[in-house]
């Protein structure tokens, strides 16, 4: 089943900060591919650092290359922002299947669990066990 997301969620889903890490290959309406990787992820959408920007409302095929695998999607591209080399350029996802979306919720919750742990184990923070059981 696809899932379509609201324009405007009664909450903003939490989001991580990458640096960088995760891989993502854009392919536009014309076959072409832009390589892309990934600044932040939620499982709404993301920002990504890309060589060219592309126009805002361009709807294009991603696939992200996460650690437990491959997740292909629609997604809607932003207003694009000049970067230090090339530009950072939002996006929200349009449409995810089921298994899409448990995999970037997985990704997101373990990301984010890194995130809160201290190196002394004890940082006083709990992350959610999976962010859609709270939305």
């Amino acid at each position: 089943m696809t899932h379509f997301f609201q324009r405007r969620p009664t909450r903003r889903a939490p989001r991580v900060s990458l640096r960088g890490t995760i891989s993502a290959v854009i392919r536009l309406e014309n076959g072409r591919q832009l390589p892309a990787t990934l600044r932040q992820l939620s499982i709404t959408g993301g920002l990504l650092d890309l060589g060219v920007y592309l126009e805002e409302r361009a709807w294009v095929d991603l696939t992200i290359y996460l650690s437990s695998g491959r997740v292909r999607a629609t997604a809607e591209m932003m207003f694009p922002m000049r970067g230090g080399v090339g530009y950072l350029q939002p996006f929200r996802f349009t449409s995810l299947g089921e298994e899409e979306l448990h995999a970037l919720d997985r990704e997101v919750t373990v990301l984010l669990q890194q995130s809160v742990t201290s190196p002394t184990g004890d940082s006083g923070l709990r992350a959610p066990r999976y962010y859609l059981e709270s939305w």
